[in-house]
């Protein structure tokens, strides 16, 4: 079975909806967005936390679309056009504001989609958050054992649940094991490649509303981070399972390939 995984992260595009704040207008959004003191921090998110796990992934068959609009402000625009341009796995669509949110997010992924694959592994990511090296090999191989769950189906959600909530401020990072299902991030939809569909157009906290899940609870495959930018709020419900604060950074470079140090940093100068 042909299974190709395919993601979507939004980097400051500017439209109505798929925000939890809200603004009265597209100008009031993009000014917004479009802050540069915001766009610097997203920036420092997105390539200290984000990017290395997605760079260095131990399966590298995989298709992240990064969806912006077509004004966003220099140097990001052209900085992001470099990182797609020195990455095969990374595609740059430029999406004008949309009134639907959803058509938006559908109009970044449909040219990407291959026709040729059995199923499609839909995965949202947002531009702060981090899923493990392995993130695409394990939701490949986890799927092959429930796929026939998938079939009797149409459509499944996979839910790679052990992460790391990182609470971000002026004294740094600060780490929070926790299991949370269907938290958004590490969380895989499958679909046939002829559904109009995206990861995005289910809400993830209502997932089984629409579709069977199955949950696999280790190992650690995600870091939410949790910041004065975050749009997404507070940790949400979850269970805590501990880890050895000596076995952590270990755990961050085993599994993401990042620095405490490194974070720590970043937790700082974003705050």
């Amino acid at each position: 079975m042909r299974v190709q995984m395919l993601g979507l992260c939004r980097f400051s595009y500017v439209g109505l909806r798929g925000y939890q704040k809200d603004h009265a207008s597209v100008a009031e959004r993009r000014a917004f967005l479009y802050d540069p003191d915001r766009l610097a921090r997203r920036w420092l998110w997105f390539t200290t936390l984000a990017l290395p796990g997605w760079l260095a992934q131990t399966d590298p068959d995989f298709t992240l679309v990064i969806m912006t609009g077509p004004d966003l402000p220099e140097p990001w625009l052209s900085q992001l056009r470099d990182l797609v341009a020195g990455t095969p796995q990374m595609r740059l669509e430029l999406v004008p504001p949309m009134e639907r949110h959803l058509e938006a997010c559908r109009a970044a992924i449909a040219p990407h989609v291959d026709p040729r694959a059995d199923v499609v592994g839909h995965f949202r990511h947002d531009d702060d958050d981090a899923v493990a090296l392995d993130y695409v090999a394990a939701a490949r191989r986890d799927f092959g054992q429930v796929k026939g769950l998938w079939r009797s189906e149409g459509w499944l959600s996979l839910d790679h649940s052990r992460g790391l909530m990182l609470r971000a401020g002026a004294g740094g990072a600060q780490f929070v094991p926790r299991i949370a299902h269907n938290m958004g991030v590490a969380l895989t939809i499958f679909l046939p490649p002829d559904q109009p569909q995206t990861a995005l157009h289910f809400n993830h906290t209502k997932l089984p509303l629409w579709m069977p899940g199955v949950a696999v609870t280790r190992p650690l495959m995600f870091i939410r981070s949790i910041h004065a930018d975050s749009d997404s709020g507070d940790m949400g419900p979850g269970i805590p399972w501990q880890i050895e604060e000596a076995d952590l950074d270990r755990q961050l470079a085993r599994h993401f390939g990042l620095a405490r140090a490194d974070l720590d940093r970043l937790a700082r100068a974003a705050s």
